[in-house]
């Protein structure tokens, strides 16, 4: 009789020290420069779990925003811009005026799509460039793309404009994500490929 009480108390032990050790590990990947994201996010209603997340410096100093990836839980590295559901969320640590987002994606799509391919999306880009808005620090943009639907823009949870088409989301997350992205390191911590 005595033997039980000792192995539930030795069991108990175990799984809070299980609890203890696992749970610093899960905080650190919602949260980076202590910004919170969620673990998973409800897309096309199903729950897609956060893949990585990363810090963008501007010249390596100027600390600009964190970005989480939301992937589905059985997608490689290499499907970030295959045609499956996905959510860019972006949390600004600086100001930026709404203009210069449309500015700024510019030099990046041309790195990473031809002229053709270019100029098959500019008049999607421009209608995308035409709704960001001024952001500030704590302020969240959201990429959400749902395959068949298309890519939705929000700003602080509120939906702006959905730009339809697979090329497109693939061009466009390919800011992030692509084989020449704005930042090589964030895009491996984004897609969590070592």
């Amino acid at each position: 009789m005595p033997a039980l009480p000792i192995f539930l108390r030795l069991m108990s032990r175990t799984l809070l020290l299980a609890f203890l050790i696992l749970q610093p590990i899960n905080a650190a990947a919602l949260t980076v420069e202590d910004i919170h994201f969620q673990e998973s996010v409800s897309i096309d209603n199903k729950q897609i779990p956060i893949r990585g997340a990363s810090l963008l410096r501007w010249l390596n100093i100027f600390k600009v925003y964190v970005a989480a990836l939301y992937l589905p839980e059985n997608s490689s590295p290499n499907d970030a811009l295959a045609d499956i559901p996905k959510r860019l969320e972006i949390s600004y640590l600086v100001s930026i005026p709404g203009p210069d987002f449309g500015k700024g994606a510019e030099a990046i799509l041309e790195r990473n799509n031809s002229p053709d391919v270019l100029a098959r999306l500019q008049s999607r880009i421009d209608q995308l460039n035409a709704v960001y808005r001024d952001v500030k620090p704590g302020d969240r943009y959201a990429l959400t793309y749902v395959p068949g639907q298309g890519t939705e823009l929000s700003y602080n949870g509120r939906p702006l404009i959905t730009i339809e088409g697979a090329d497109f989301a693939a061009a466009y997350f390919g800011i992030w994500l692509g084989k020449d992205p704005i930042d090589q390191e964030m895009r491996n911590r984004l897609i969590n490929d070592g």
